[in-house]
């Protein structure tokens, strides 16, 4: 065994132990100690710049865009920011020991299903510094042991966020080894971590396509992921066209890079003529880039949209267009070109919005909705570690609740079988 994967084996091993202390906090106490961790961070706030000016300074001198050194970039009003998260989460409501249902069986035996932590969850982002922070964090309150492998163009920061997360919650009462994070980002790390499904009960992988299908590829333990966010509006015969226009230029330009915006938009070939030409106006405002279908060049001018472009996220100011003879072609499109995370349907008509939602088999369906309403904070979970397209355990913005399982308990007054 190398020392990689023997320093990770003992990391998994200790993660264990402590998701086992960490199932027995109440709420109170699992509250105490995220307010720690977040008195924690600002107390290391010098400490934690000093150590993102690393990662700025390495970051540079890769080559890093502008864009991305943003993203890396920490400031006193981000360190804070990351604290109040924290704070933010202690103030959710704990689902662990939630009663989901009870029952009560003939023979008197009485069932309760009750919601519980899954156990260890192991992390790989390629992310902000912040990510350490938040999934630590959400974890923590989850009751859940967190092993975080971090990217290395933000190693130093992690580090220094994470030494800052363990002094303040370790002074609270957080069980040892409650969150670790590996201090070294060889890519045998990643292997490592997916080869310990005897200590990690899930892995969530968050960053790129290479990141995620490497994990897949790997993992000898339940994956939680969602490979591209190719999310798609149609605009139904129906539709409000202000309305229609007003969705598709949020859900477009509002964050254009996130996995949450329209890549491709649907149009319903009774409005295509009146709809197109003001929404090319209103996108040419945004300097929004148009592909369209030749139905859509015939309309509006646009350069052509290749079979690609149909199964691109292109993360970017460039959207593809298709006009659609009815809502079945467009659920069809959806279907077999999307990605199965957020899709929209603008329309006045609501059995056709009905039909849609129930026929588009996507994590998050829409009716009179921007897609960039996927999202955690937005549906009211106060935050989440990511947005899942998986069908079993988790789908959609993953909350806390998305971090637990659950037990069965029964009780009884001695019966048997016999």
């Amino acid at each position: 065994m190398s020392d990689i994967h023997a320093q990770i084996e003992t990391m998994g091993r200790q993660a264990r132990q402590a998701s086992y202390r960490l199932s027995q906090l109440t709420a109170e106490e699992k509250n105490a100690i995220l307010l720690a961790m977040a008195s924690g961070l600002r107390e290391a706030t010098p400490a934690i710049l000093e150590a993102n000016a690393q990662d700025l300074e390495a970051g540079a001198a890769k080559g890093l865009s502008k864009a991305m050194l943003d993203r890396l970039r920490l400031d006193a009003k981000r360190v804070d920011a990351i604290a109040g998260g924290v704070e933010q989460v202690a103030a959710l409501p704990d689902p662990v020991g939630s009663v989901m249902e009870s029952w009560t069986r003939p023979n008197g035996m009485r069932l309760e299903q009750v919601r519980v932590p899954i156990g260890t969850i192991g992390i790989i982002y390629e992310s902000r510094p912040n990510v350490t922070s938040d999934a630590a964090v959400l974890c923590l309150k989850a009751g859940n042991a967190t092993i975080l492998r971090g990217g290395s163009e933000a190693i130093h920061s992690n580090r220094a966020i994470a030494a800052a997360l363990e002094a303040g919650g370790s002074g609270a009462g957080m069980p040892e080894h409650a969150i670790q994070l590996i201090p070294f980002t060889d890519r045998a790390s990643v292997s490592a971590l997916c080869a310990m499904d005897k200590w990690l009960d899930v892995i969530i992988p968050r960053g790129g396509r290479g990141l995620i299908e490497t994990v897949v590829d790997q993992a000898r333990m339940p994956v939680i992921k969602h490979y591209d966010g190719i999310c798609h509006t149609y605009v139904d015969a129906a539709a409000d066209l202000d309305m229609a226009v007003k969705i598709c230029v949020d859900a477009k330009t509002q964050k254009p890079g996130v996995c949450n915006a329209m890549e491709t938009l649907l149009v319903h070939t009774d409005v295509a003529e009146a709809f197109l030409i003001r929404l090319a106006g209103a996108m040419a405002e945004k300097n929004v880039e148009l592909r369209g279908c030749e139905r859509t060049q015939a309309i509006i001018e646009c350069t052509a949209a290749s079979d690609e472009d149909w199964v691109t996220e292109y993360l970017d100011l460039i959207l593809s267009i298709k006009v659609v003879d009815s809502l079945e072609e467009a659920v069809d499109h959806i279907n077999s070109h999307g990605s199965h995370h957020s899709d929209c349907i603008v329309s006045g008509d609501g059995e056709a919005a009905e039909r849609f939602l129930r026929a588009v088999d996507s994590a998050c369906v829409f009716h009179n909705v921007s897609t960039r309403f996927a999202d955690g904070e937005e549906f009211g979970f106060g935050a989440e570690i990511g947005i899942s397209t998986e069908k079993l355990h988790a789908r959609g913005p993953m909350g806390l609740r998305e971090l637990t399982s659950y037990q069965y308990r029964i009780r009884g007054e001695g019966q048997t079988k016999g």
